[in-house]
């Protein structure tokens, strides 16, 4: 008998062999020209055929996810169903963490200045002057009890911290239901509202006696549509 390569079979060869491995028929000429019209030449040349790729692409086949056989309109609905349950996850940030320090917060909400020196010490790192402390009263009173006031301050005597703060706190203990911030363009505003963002973000102790506020925003991780449909336990 003469030698076979297993990479060069001629077609007729190849079936000859496989059909005497003892399982009866295993090939007949239909199917294998149906294999070698799907597989190109991939398994072979357009007169023999490898029976090593040829056995690998078989073995492919055979453990390839079976197709999906729903029609459009039953993928379109499970896209719909998918979205709509990722949708659901998301909007459920979960349970709301306890206040971990009452009597911080109450002091908090009831005293601007010890807010700001409790949780901004990287902010207000200086002693407070007289003129400071005066700023500082006008200011709560303004929030917690109402009225209007002008008061010129200094360059560089952190006005601009102390009335972002102001808005931060007014915001925080729920003293009125809008607060506005005016700058002196629409870009100092934009960068003056996102140093409150950051604040609202990564402020530990903020989190800690404030989580009614902070935490949903954290979960927006910046994605702002995302508060349409927030929900929590």
């Amino acid at each position: 008998m003469a030698a076979i390569n297993p990479t060069r079979l001629k077609p007729a060869d190849l079936m000859r062999l496989l059909n005497s491995a003892g399982f009866g028929e295993a090939l007949t000429e239909r199917r294998l020209r149906l294999h070698r019209n799907r597989a190109g030449f991939t398994i072979g040349d357009a007169k023999t055929i490898d029976l090593l790729r040829y056995a690998a692409w078989l073995t492919q086949r055979y453990l390839a996810p079976p197709k999906d056989t729903r029609t459009y309109e039953d993928l379109r609905q499970a896209a719909r169903l998918r979205n709509a349950e990722l949708a659901r996850t998301g909007q459920d940030i979960g349970q709301i963490p306890a206040v971990v320090n009452p009597q911080r917060k109450a002091k908090a909400i009831s005293s601007f200045r010890y807010f700001c020196e409790v949780y901004f010490p990287e902010v207000f790192y200086l002693s407070w002057s007289d003129d400071h402390l005066k700023v500082i009263g006008k200011i709560e009173q303004a929030i917690l009890k109402g009225g209007l006031f002008a008061l010129a301050m200094a360059r560089g005597s952190g006005k601009t911290s102390m009335m972002q703060m102001a808005c931060l706190w007014a915001a925080l203990i729920g003293a009125t239901e809008f607060v506005c911030l005016i700058a002196a363009s629409a870009d100092r505003a934009q960068n003056l509202l996102e140093t409150i963002k950051v604040w609202l973000e990564t402020n530990e102790l903020l989190h800690e006696d404030f989580p009614e506020v902070t935490f949903a925003i954290r979960a927006l991780e910046r994605i702002t549509n995302r508060q349409k449909g927030q929900k929590h336990n």
